[in-house]
């Protein structure tokens, strides 16, 4: 599914025109990323959490010469599923 799938399906969902959907659904991703660029975290209850996590220096290697090649530190988000929406995917 893609945004423009999720919006329709919003809009179907919710009972808002296509519009609406597009800008809510908008609004939560610009929510979501900004609280996370601050180094919080983001839950939602039933279906899961957000958050940012330092990832260490370390070595990687070049898989077309085989070369070592050093990775810099830097952080990633990460995304821990949430135990109502674990149990539904497993229905």
């Amino acid at each position: 599914m893609n945004k423009s799938e999720l919006t329709d399906k919003m809009a179907e969902l919710a009972g808002l025109s296509k519009k609406d959907a597009g800008a809510a659904l908008d609004a939560a991703i610009t929510a979501i990323s900004q609280e996370l660029t601050a180094g919080g975290k983001v839950q939602l209850v039933g279906f899961g959490s957000f958050e940012v996590k330092q990832r260490a220096a370390r070595m990687g290697k070049n898989p077309r010469t085989g070369e070592e090649v050093p990775i810099p530190a830097g952080k990633t988000v990460a995304f821990k599923c949430g135990k109502a929406l674990k149990d539904q995917v497993n229905s």
